[in-house]
């Protein structure tokens, strides 16, 4: 009887599978720097600048932080759409207490609190078996009101104190920029390094698997609805920095982008895959697209359009190349365990 050969060719994937993979792992990248070399020839020679790219950072920035929320969500087998109502409350309420003369310290913390007690509320009721998509989109819905509510129904304006974390910039580089360098940073240590962020991943692969080995799933499919919440707040007082002033309408292009940022990234939206800082990246090619277009002279409601399509496009492509790689790696499966006979 021989031995089979245990070396690491013997276990190496088939290049058209190995091919596959990484388009499904490392195309996103691929195709961002392939933008930026069509939109610094096309619209040469202002595209091609630090100051465009900084630019181009500090747009991707509010979107990248809403994107990571509903990354991290998606990841852990939950879906929240409560996104633009939880921003539209969180900077409604800190805005408040800033015009009522309270600390900025204070007023940040308690949008912060508000955002986080969504996210729980959120994970708390979908625990009793409803649909997430639905109680989300109920909690976007209440949240608008109580925004208008706080509010009186209008705009909060003279938030010039939030500057800081706003229109600010830092050795040339917008503060936006460094708020989702943080984010990014704790977010990717949290899901790759440590036991909590491993288990809530896990949970979103298979929550009955990790559930029969011990492991309290709907724990941490609640953990995902709160750093999906913090997230959402902290982008809404990040764009009330941005303008100082705090609107109680939900803007629902936030979470329209977010999706799109995190399908184009390759997380599964049933749970269990998934990688931040493609998620920035996703989030980097939606606001490329879009200063490449206006340099270019295109109308703005062209990036909307080409935002819906690469929505579309990435949820189809995703499915494909993972249905394909399955079933190729059951076939080589298939011919490792009967091999032919000499």
């Amino acid at each position: 009887m021989t031995i089979a050969d245990p070396s690491p060719q013997s276990t190496r994937l088939p290049f058209n599978i190995a091919a596959l993979v990484f388009v499904r792992e490392r195309g996103i990248i691929v195709l961002w720097v392939l933008l930026l070399i069509f939109f610094a020839i096309y619209d040469h020679p202002y595209f091609a600048s630090v100051s465009n790219f900084l630019l181009i950072l500090n747009a991707a920035s509010l979107t990248a932080v809403f994107a990571a929320g509903v990354g991290i969500g998606a990841i852990s087998g939950t879906l929240d759409l409560s996104v633009a109502g939880v921003a539209a409350f969180s900077s409604v309420v800190a805005g408040k207490l800033i015009i009522l003369g309270y600390p900025v310290w204070l007023a940040l913390i308690a949008g912060m609190s508000v955002g986080i007690l969504a996210g729980f509320v959120n994970g708390l009721i979908t625990r009793r078996g409803l649909n997430p998509l639905v109680v989300t989109i109920g909690t976007l819905s209440m949240l608008s009101g109580l925004a208008a509510v706080v509010a009186d129904g209008y705009t909060i304006p003279g938030l010039s104190k939030l500057t800081f974390m706003g229109t600010a910039r830092y050795f040339g580089i917008p503060a936006h920029v460094y708020i989702v360098t943080v984010v990014y940073l704790i977010g990717t240590i949290f899901l790759t390094k440590t036991r909590d962020g491993i288990r809530l991943v896990a949970v979103g692969g298979n929550p009955e698997a990790v559930r029969r080995v011990g492991i309290n799933s709907a724990r941490y499919q609640l953990l995902g609805f709160v750093l999906c919440g913090a997230c959402s707040a902290l982008g809404g007082l990040m764009t009330a920095a941005l303008v100082t002033e705090a609107s109680p309408q939900a803007n629902p292009g936030s979470i329209f982008e977010a999706l799109t940022a995190v399908a184009l990234s390759g997380v599964s939206l049933g749970g269990g895959r998934g990688s931040l800082p493609k998620v920035f990246v996703g989030a980097a090619i939606l606001a490329t697209i879009s200063n490449g277009l206006t340099i270019a002279g295109v109308p703005p409601y062209w990036a909307t359009v080409t935002t819906g399509v690469l929505l579309i496009s990435a949820l189809v492509i995703d499915r494909t190349l993972t249905r394909t790689i399955s079933e190729r790696l059951v076939v080589m499966s298939g011919h490792i365990s009967h091999p032919k006979k000499p």
